[in-house]
């Protein structure tokens, strides 16, 4: 089977003939039409993760998937062959640049049925990522204020739309060529990043959604209103995450250590930080697939590439100012 592995943390992909998936009981086998690309592959690649997420070298990366059943494992109930699915495989079984995967029946949903492959594969984790975020953690409602940061990019596109469905007032962070856009997507107030400060524009949120760490996350917990929380996907990880994750002792600590300023800076405000490493969940996709049907959120795709481009995909990720998602096309 064609997929495109990593040998070694920072080297580019390489394609490779690879074994075909070995399925469980409650096991799907899908063959990938569509799959997005992520910026966490990208930060599996250069190794970023492999504290938290010790992968065994050589690995096939690919976190979304799009594509058609073509076996079930002998206790799937809720899936047959033919079916058109999409997924983003548990954090341990990652591998969608490649022809076929198996994926567990609980973290796969039908596709929506209004959106082509490609679309398709473009929503699993970012889609996941904007509704763990907004409603499990963030439980955004009716008159509340919410601010997403890189509204243009992945998670970004589809955290607006899914806030303005929830009935939010949202602001978002994009460069000048992508306020139309954010605005087109919903966003109630734009900020051009290049000629404002949110920090001084913004005060009294509710929640925050921050996508790019640093000194962004430390100005995001400063518009915030009293107990509000900032969300973090691009980290600091917290130690909520490493007792998640199972963690020994040792890195438990470790990871504390990594986000206790931002956490000591957050109590001094009065504000909540969270880190979230989203999950699969196959329940949420098929909410969202009904949100997608229904013209709620609308996918964003930019950028395909052909399967024997991966790499080439892959570097893409670090073109600035792109909207959406990137995708690969698998024959």
């Amino acid at each position: 089977m064609r997929a495109f592995v990593v040998d070694r943390y920072k080297e580019p992909l390489r394609e490779a003939d690879v074994a075909e998936p070995v399925m469980g009981d409650h096991d799907v086998l899908v063959q990938i039409h569509a799959a997005g690309l992520n910026s966490l592959d990208e930060k599996i690649r250069a190794g970023e993760f492999k504290r938290i997420l010790p992968y065994k070298l050589p690995l096939v990366l690919g976190n979304d998937l799009a594509g058609t059943v073509i076996g079930v494992g002998p206790k799937v109930r809720e899936f047959r062959a033919g079916d058109e699915v999409f997924a983003r495989p548990d954090k341990d079984r990652i591998g969608t640049f490649a022809e076929r995967i198996a994926v567990a029946e609980t973290d796969l949903a039908r596709k929506p049925s209004s959106v082509g492959f490609e679309e398709a594969a473009a929503l699993p984790l970012v889609a996941l990522t904007a509704w763990q975020a907004l409603v499990e953690r963030g439980d955004l409602g009716p008159g509340q204020r919410v601010l997403i940061h890189a509204g243009a990019g992945g998670v970004g596109s589809i955290a607006i739309q899914l806030a303005k469905h929830l009935g939010a007032t949202v602001a978002t962070t994009v460069s000048t060529g992508n306020v139309e856009f954010a605005r087109e997507l919903g966003a109630d107030v734009v900020i051009d990043y290049r000629e404002q400060d949110f920090e001084q524009v913004l005060d009294g949120y509710d929640v925050v959604l921050d996508s790019l760490g640093g000194q962004n996350l430390e100005k995001s917990l400063r518009v915030l209103r009293p107990g509000g929380t900032a969300i973090g996907i691009a980290g600091p990880p917290d130690p909520a995450f490493a007792r998640r994750l199972g963690a020994n002792l040792v890195l438990r600590l470790a990871v504390a250590a990594l986000s206790r300023g931002i956490r000591r800076r957050a109590a001094r405000l009065g504000v909540n930080y969270e880190f979230l490493f989203m999950r699969a969940d196959g329940a949420q996709l098929r909410h969202i697939a009904a949100l997608v049907d229904d013209g709620v959120l609308r996918p964003v795709v930019t950028r395909v590439f052909d399967f024997d481009r991966t790499e080439q995909a892959l570097r893409s990720l670090q073109d600035r100012g792109t909207r959406g998602k990137s995708v690969i096309t698998i024959p």
